[in-house]
């Protein structure tokens, strides 16, 4: 859980670590972080939520004409950032979110859509949705012009124990930067791919593991970029290697009291957690729209490396969309499989939970859980036990979130319309490019 942070104690710690200017960061509608960063001569005006930004200049945020919006810091997220400016100072961050001039919540936001769904889970009843993100990267070389390489620093896979290569002392480094900035960091390890790298922090609330994850980001490219090298949260930035998943592990709470878990139930699964997965599984192709957000996400969402590419569950089983991994009663959760680490954490967990307590509601008990590999399974069995395909391109994912009223519900207006134009503008651009394998392959027509 977030931990308490007055004005007071920002102050002193501005003081007693000699920071010299203030990051104010907030996510875009593509999940990308953005920052107004201001000396601390203006720590009075941040901490009274008096800093103004363009919010028009801002993708999916508001028309020039309604440009103003407020930054509103979260004082629990206050951090300070192991890095300096170039007098020595440092740097403090605050995670914030957008309002409108008048203070009431800006609906663009996806941070604040994220608190409105939050909400609406406690008003049924529940206190808690605690998120465990499982995020990769692939760390690539730099090049002497100091822009990315596909050049490896290493070409070990999963789980090995490397002596001392480039990739392990930067993935060292990252873990050692995340706890000095009040992370818990339960483990790190090589993936399958050639430089592909896992870091696993804790478990937390929805809102804070949200928050931290785009921090992650942040750190892993700074520290990769300090060790020559550079790191990307692609889906697939390789071809006929891995790609990059966010798996999202998943559990509900009511008064700490974990109300997945039931002793008695199959794989210790509750009814609740049952519908919850139902949910899930109704409404995953809308929710792929928003996990795999991007043209590149669905050349991971194939046949043959670990991503699952069909709708069903399992618990020991790692095809399906949704895993039951063995854990105690605290840790007794749903792992998605789908997301990657494109995805803007706030609305994947907004439509996430939309959809597990809509299956609450509807109180509707899931398919069968699959117990052999879906990969091998005959078009004809797959259709008898009613598994369904995940979208196979961005294109028809947004035509499952155009269709799928409860899932455009879960982003609110303002942002189902703005993601839809964004997708729509990322899908006309690709459809109009020439790669370079087209021309290799049809230069000679």
């Amino acid at each position: 859980m977030s931990k308490t942070i007055t004005a007071e104690d920002i102050k002193k710690s501005v003081k007693d670590n000699d920071v010299r200017f203030l990051r104010l960061a907030f996510t875009d509608i593509n999940g990308t972080s953005k920052a107004v960063e201001v000396p601390t001569s203006q720590l009075d005006k941040v901490l009274t939520n008096d800093i103004r930004f363009d919010g028009s200049s801002i993708d999916g945020f508001v028309r020039l004409e309604e440009s103003d919006m407020v930054l509103y810091p979260d004082f629990s997220t206050w951090a300070v950032l192991p890095w300096g400016d170039e007098k020595g100072g440092k740097i403090g961050r605050l995670v914030c979110s957008v309002h409108k001039t008048n203070g009431e919540p800006f609906e663009g936001d996806p941070r604040n859509n994220l608190k409105r769904v939050l909400k609406e889970m406690k008003e049924m009843g529940f206190t808690d949705f605690d998120i465990g993100f499982e995020a990769e990267f692939h760390l690539f070389k730099l090049g002497e012009d100091g822009n990315w390489t596909t050049e490896v620093p290493d070409h070990a896979s999963y789980f090995d124990m490397t002596s001392d290569d480039a990739g392990a002392r930067c993935r060292r480094d990252i873990v050692e930067t995340l706890e000095s900035i009040g992370f818990e960091v339960e483990a790190a390890h090589h993936e399958v791919g050639d430089g592909q790298q896992e870091i696993d922090f804790r478990f937390d609330d929805a809102l804070t593991t949200a928050d931290r994850v785009q921090t992650f980001k942040m750190v892993v490219r700074e520290v990769a970029r300090k060790h020559g090298l550079y790191a990307t949260f692609m889906a697939k930035p390789v071809e006929g290697q891995a790609g990059n998943g966010m798996h999202t592990n998943m559990s509900l709470f009511k008064d700490g009291k974990n109300v997945f878990y039931d002793k008695d139930g199959e794989f210790h699964l509750s009814d609740t957690a049952l519908y919850f997965l139902n949910g899930i599984l109704e409404h995953a192709r809308a929710i792929t729209a928003i996990g795999n957000p991007t043209v590149n996400s669905y050349k991971r969402l194939i046949p043959g490396f670990e991503a699952p590419v069909y709708i069903s569950w399992a618990s020991k089983n790692r095809s399906p969309l949704v895993r039951i991994p063995d854990a105690e009663e605290i840790n007794t959760r749903l792992e998605m499989r789908s997301a990657d680490p494109t995805a803007n954490p706030y609305l994947l967990l907004a439509a996430c939970l939309t959809a597990g307590l809509n299956g609450i509601k509807e109180a509707k008990k899931p398919m069968a859980p699959i117990t052999s590999n879906v990969f091998e399974m005959s078009e004809e069995e797959r259709a008898k036990r009613g598994i369904k395909p995940l979208p196979s391109t961005l294109h028809n994912a947004v035509k499952a979130f155009k269709a799928d009223p409860l899932i455009q519900e879960a982003l609110g207006e303002h942002l189902t319309q703005s993601f839809i134009d964004s997708k729509n503008l990322e899908w006309s651009k690709y459809t109009h490019s020439v790669s370079d394998w087209e021309r290799d392959r049809y230069m000679g027509y």
